[in-house]
């Protein structure tokens, strides 16, 4: 018999995204600064900017998205915030 706490579904995580970097290095620096804080940090780009090294049309773009629930204070240690 297998224990209900196994058997609910897991909402999954909100994120935002706090940052939008022209490439994966800028990303990488990004990612770090959040990080070095304790901020979980994903990101999310298209592969063939990646695989091909494109840059055109957003394809080099990365976004930076950390749970919605640290949004506010990532946007304050970037200096991102919305206004």
């Amino acid at each position: 018999m297998r224990n209900d706490k196994n058997n609910k579904a897991k909402k999954p995580m909100e994120l935002a995204t706090v940052y939008v970097a022209s490439g994966h290095p800028e990303a990488q620096i990004v990612k770090g600064r959040l990080e070095t804080q304790g901020i979980p940090v994903l990101l999310k780009y298209e592969s063939a900017g990646v695989v091909f090294g494109l840059t055109v049309d957003g394809l080099g773009q990365v976004s930076v998205q950390v749970p919605a629930n640290l949004e506010r204070e990532s946007r304050e240690l970037l200096g991102t915030d919305k206004k």
